[in-house]
C-alpha cells in the first residue's frame, strides 16, 4: 500500500500553494514515498538509552547574581541629568524626519 495517495499529494500541493503538473505527479509521488520510507526506517532505531542532544555541549552559562550597584535616581534627578529636556520631559532627537 502506498504511503501517500494521489489525492493526498494534490491536497499537500494546495496547502503549499504550488502548482502541480500531471507529468510531475508520478515522479513526485515516488520521491515522497522514498522520503517517507526513510522515516519508517528511523522508527525502527532503538533510542531507549540515548540521552537527548542539547546543542552538542555540556557547557553551562554562568550568570552572576543581580546586585544594586548605584544609588537610584528620582524622576527629577533623571531629567536634570539628561542632555536635553523640556517641561519635565526628556527630549530625544527625531527618529524619522
Amino acid at each position: 500500500m502506498p504511503l501517500i495517495s494521489k489525492k493526498e499529494l494534490e491536497h499537500l500541493a494546495e496547502l503549499a500553494r504550488i502548482e502541480l503538473h500531471a507529468h510531475n505527479e508520478e515522479k513526485l509521488l515516488k520521491d515522497l514515498e522514498k522520503i517517507l520510507g526513510h522515516f519508517e526506517e528511523l522508527k525502527e532505531v532503538n533510542t531507549e538509552n540515548v540521552t537527548p542532544a542539547t546543542g552538542g555541549t555540556d557547557l553551562k552559562n554562568i550568570l552572576r547574581e543581580d546586585e544594586e550597584k548605584a544609588e537610584r535616581l528620582g524622576p527629577d534627578e533623571v531629567v536634570d541629568a539628561f542632555p536635553d529636556s523640556q517641561d519635565g520631559y526628556l527630549k530625544v532627537p527625531p527618529v524619522f524626519e
